[in-house]
């Protein structure tokens, strides 16, 4: 004879259930609080999450960016892009979050220009056709 299973059962709904793997767990926990996340925390989490993958892929974590084996500019001008879009699309949204993410955005485009062997013309750099020619 075999024992009986016991039948999964939530003792909570931020605990796990019984016999369900972890994150099946965490994504039903992500996609109810998901919803009572403020838009402006989504994008502005959004934006910082493409800083900081372009900051990475530029170097800027290393100690010489020259020789960081992260380093991948073409990545570097994909994130920088993503980013320059999605600042500009929801700019009117931000509040006073969109100085300090412009201000970001600038900064990672001027370290791609300093980064390039080859720097593009004014207005070419990787988001520029959104935010216009950072110099």
């Amino acid at each position: 004879m075999t024992e009986p299973q016991p039948t999964p059962s939530r003792t909570s709904a931020t605990d796990q259930a019984v016999g369900e793997p972890a994150h099946v767990a965490d994504a039903d926990l992500n996609v109810r609080e998901l919803a009572d996340v403020p838009s402006v925390e989504v994008i502005s989490r959004a934006a910082v999450m493409l800083m900081s993958a372009a900051a990475e892929k530029l170097g800027l974590a290393a100690a010489d960016p020259d020789t960081a084996p992260e380093r991948d500019l073409d990545e570097a001008r994909r994130l920088i892009t993503a980013l320059a879009g999605l600042v500009t699309a929801s700019v009117e949204y931000l509040g006073p979050h969109a100085g300090p993410l412009r201000d970001g955005l600038q900064t990672l485009q001027r370290a791609f220009r300093e980064s390039s062997a080859y720097p593009d013309a004014p207005g070419q750099g990787p988001g520029e056709k959104y935010t216009g020619p950072v110099y």
